[in-house]
């Protein structure tokens, strides 16, 4: 199975990527399962415009980025909370790689916030990114709060307490995200999601 996480940070170091590792070592440890980390601060994509799909340049790159998520089976969507909002690089990654590249797959939203909020990111990927992409959010979401002092590789910059509790939850959300691809895969296979007569949704 192939997992793709995305990771909304434009922090080039995010503590968003830190987390996205965490995970994508925890979804490792069950099985044979190939994750794919896309890090928005570190590969940054062009803002949407309208040349998009053209030879121009700022687009040489999209189609093996495409391809990528084609080949993905489920997504963990990370978006660190910043002023209340999901970054803006996350919702230009939804508007760049829309599509039927998403469609009837699971994605699980994870927020992250340095104290103890998070919330906000979650409801808004629930809200506003899922529409004309089909992308199926998981009902289970995670939420790293305190990320400072949970999720490091070197155990001593934990709090024990707080790591724990968060490994724990992590580690039943990837369990469920691979029910939900194994699942998913079943309905995309059956042609009822087909995308030809409806290409946006309602």
């Amino acid at each position: 199975m192939q997992i793709a996480i995305i990771v909304g940070s434009h922090r080039k170091d995010s503590q968003s990527a830190k987390v996205a590792r965490f995970l994508a070592d925890q979804l490792t440890s069950l099985g044979e399962h190939s994750c794919w980390i896309c890090d928005l601060g570190k590969d940054p994509l062009p803002l949407w415009d309208e040349e998009i799909g053209s030879d121009a340049p700022q687009w040489s790159g999209l189609e093996a980025l495409t391809e990528k998520i084609d080949a993905a089976d489920a997504f963990i969507m990370i978006a660190p909370e910043w002023h209340g909002m999901v970054p803006a690089a996350l919702k230009n990654f939804f508007l760049v790689c829309g599509g039927a590249s998403f469609a009837h797959k699971p994605a699980l939203p994870v927020g992250v916030s340095v104290g103890p909020g998070g919330t906000y990111p979650i409801n808004e990927l629930r809200t506003s990114s899922y529409k004309n992409n089909r992308l199926c959010y998981l009902p289970e979401h995670l939420i790293v709060r305190n990320c400072m002092v949970v999720m490091n590789e070197d155990a001593s910059e934990n709090d024990e307490g707080e790591h724990s509790y968060i490994s724990e939850r992590s580690l039943y959300c990837m369990k469920q995200l691979i029910a939900y691809a194994d699942a998913l895969a079943q309905v995309r296979a059956s042609g009822a999601a087909d995308l030809t007569p409806y290409p946006n949704g309602m």
